[in-house]
C-alpha cells in the first residue's frame, strides 16, 4: 500500500481515535468517503489500529517493566511471537546489539513481576537470559492495556 501525505495526515487525526471522519476531511482538503475508505484500507492492511490507550503510570498498583532477552537460539522470529503471546506483554521487538529481543511487559505491583517470571517466562525455552528494567518514569508512553481482569473484581 503507498503512504502518501493524505495517509499520514488521517494516521495523525486519529491519534484521537474518536475525531470524526468530517472533521479530518476538512483539514485534509478531501471527501469524507476519502477518508472512511483510506482509513479502512489502512486497518485492512494492519497499519493503523484505532483503539484506547492508557498511561500506565496513572494506573495504581501497576508497573512497567522493560526486559532484554538473550536466546539461545537464532529464531528470533518465532520466539518474538511466542513471547507475544503471553500475559502482561505489551510488545516484543527484535533488535540488535547484546539482546535479541526486548520486552514491554505490564504487571501488577512486584508480586505481578515475581508472577510473570515464574508464571509466563518460564513456559518459553531456549532464554540464556533475561535482564529487567522496572520504569519509574516515562514519557510519551501509551500503550493498550493488557492484563486479564482478576476473578471476583
Amino acid at each position: 500500500m503507498q503512504i502518501d501525505d493524505i495517509n499520514i495526515g488521517i494516521i495523525r487525526a486519529l491519534r484521537d481515535g474518536r475525531r470524526s471522519y468530517r472533521d479530518i476531511a476538512a483539514e485534509l482538503g478531501v471527501t469524507e468517503n476519502t477518508v472512511r475508505a483510506r482509513a479502512g484500507k489502512l486497518q485492512k492492511e494492519g497499519i493503523l489500529e484505532i483503539t484506547g490507550l492508557i498511561d500506565p503510570e496513572k494506573l495504581p498498583g501497576h508497573r512497567m517493566v522493560l526486559m532484554g532477552v538473550k536466546l539461545q537460539g537464532m529464531n528470533l522470529v518465532a520466539k518474538g511471537e511466542e513471547f507475544s503471546r503471553l500475559r502482561g506483554v505489551v510488545s516484543v521487538r527484535v533488535v540488535t546489539g547484546r539482546f535479541d529481543l526486548i520486552l514491554d511487559v505490564m504487571v501488577k505491583d512486584d508480586d505481578g513481576l515475581l508472577d510473570f517470571f515464574t508464571e509466563q517466562l518460564d513456559r518459553v525455552e531456549g532464554v540464556l537470559s533475561v535482564e529487567t528494567f522496572v520504569v519509574y518514569k516515562g514519557y510519551n508512553v501509551r500503550m493498550p492495556y493488557v492484563l486479564e481482569q482478576e476473578s471476583g473484581s
